[in-house]
C-alpha cells in the first residue's frame, strides 16, 4: 500500500491542524501521495478544502478511483468505512493506530481488500 497506491482518501480529516488526521495527511503528501479530504462538512456551503484537495462529504462522492481508504474514527464507527471502502471499488484499507475492528476487517479481506489496522503510516515508513 505504501508505495503502489496513490490516492488515498482521508475519513476524518478537516482543516484542523491539530487533529493526527491532518499531519499525517500532510506526510502522505509529502511522500508523493494524492490525499482526498473525507469529511461531512464538504457538504456545507463552501466545501471544504484540506492542504488543497477539495473535500468530499462521503466516499460514494469522490468522482475518481480511490486506491486505499485511510480511517480516522472510533472503532465502533469504523467499519461503514471499510464496507463503503468495498463498495467503492477501492485497492485497500487502512485503520489508524487504535481503531480496531475485527469483523470489519474479515468483511473486508473476504471481499478481496487488504486491509490494515491498528497502525499508522508513519510508523511503517520509520520502520523500512
Amino acid at each position: 500500500m505504501l508505495d503502489d497506491c496513490k490516492v488515498w482518501a482521508v475519513v476524518g480529516l478537516s482543516g484542523d491542524t491539530r487533529r493526527t488526521a491532518f499531519s499525517i495527511a500532510a506526510l502522505l503528501q509529502e511522500r508523493g501521495k494524492q490525499i482526498v479530504p473525507i469529511h461531512p462538512s464538504a457538504a456545507s456551503e463552501g466545501g471544504l478544502t484540506v492542504l488543497g484537495e477539495k473535500g468530499y462529504p462521503t466516499l460514494a462522492d469522490v468522482p475518481f478511483p480511490v486506491d486505499v481508504v485511510d480511517v480516522f474514527r472510533r472503532s465502533e464507527f469504523a467499519g461503514e468505512f471499510a464496507d463503503q471502502a468495498v463498495a467503492i471499488g477501492a485497492r485497500a484499507v487502512w485503520f489508524q493506530l487504535g481503531v480496531i475492528d475485527a469483523d470489519a476487517f474479515d468483511r473486508t479481506v473476504a471481499a478481496g481488500v487488504p486491509m490494515v489496522m491498528d497502525t499508522c503510516p508513519a510508523i511503517e515508513w520509520r520502520r523500512r
